[in-house]
């Protein structure tokens, strides 16, 4: 897990992932500033107040209230656009640090924006549903480990998915859940970093291709 880690940050912050990485770093900003922009329009319409400083000041609560609800929405950003590029990052990463071993198939495109806008929506349904221990002392707790569990699925079977048919992908996952389940919690951490968390998906994909193949050689 450790030595995935570090392999996935080396590539990270090598060449030929940088324009990845700004690609995927401007979809991530661009689609919070839109709803953010979007948010702030239509409160302006349906919120008249007759004090200008009631106004600046519902603003500046409902600004807070966004940046709140963005850091329950990384999660499930991460999801929707792992989907977009992971097939471009795992053929990469196998290329780079596997190259005798066989390559996999890219998935279909229908496939990996259904599988990724899935497991999107339980992800934020989960965290919706743990929204409430926010405001208990084990809020973040309970928001790590859920998406701990919830990304190592995602990313782990949708790079499996390249390898294996769906259920091969779900067996193999479910024979190794602790080890996945506990590599999880690598990405889980860092999406809930302000500003390490726009890296997240492009982290998270190169990484657990090296969690896919440590846990597919100790299967053999």
């Amino acid at each position: 897990m450790i030595s995935a880690a570090f392999k996935a940050l080396g590539d990270l912050l090598s060449r030929d992932f940088r324009s990845i990485l700004f690609k995927a770093t401007a979809m991530t900003l661009a689609l919070f500033i839109a709803i953010l922009i979007g948010v702030e329009v239509l409160l302006s319409y349906l919120v008249v107040m007759p004090w200008p400083w009631a106004e600046t000041l519902a603003g500046i609560g409902t600004f807070l209230v966004l940046l709140v609800a963005f850091f329950f929405m990384m999660a499930p950003v991460t999801a929707i656009f792992a989907g977009l590029y992971l097939d471009d990052v795992a053929g990469r990463v196998e290329a780079k640090h596997y190259p005798r071993d066989d390559r996999g198939m890219p998935l279909s495109g229908f496939r990996a924006v259904q599988t990724a806008l899935q497991f999107a929506l339980i992800i934020l349904v989960v965290n919706i549903a743990v929204l409430p221990l926010v405001f208990t002392g084990i809020g973040a707790l309970a928001l790590i480990v859920a998406n701990a569990y919830l990304l190592s699925r995602e990313f782990f079977e949708m790079i499996a998915m390249r390898h294996m048919a769906i259920d091969e992908a779900r067996l193999l996952r479910r024979a190794n859940t602790p080890r996945i389940l506990a590599a999880g919690f690598v990405p889980a951490v860092l999406s809930v970093i302000p500003v390490v968390n726009l890296v997240v998906p492009l982290f998270a994909t190169s990484y657990f291709v090296h969690i896919f193949k440590q846990v597919r050689a100790s299967s053999r």
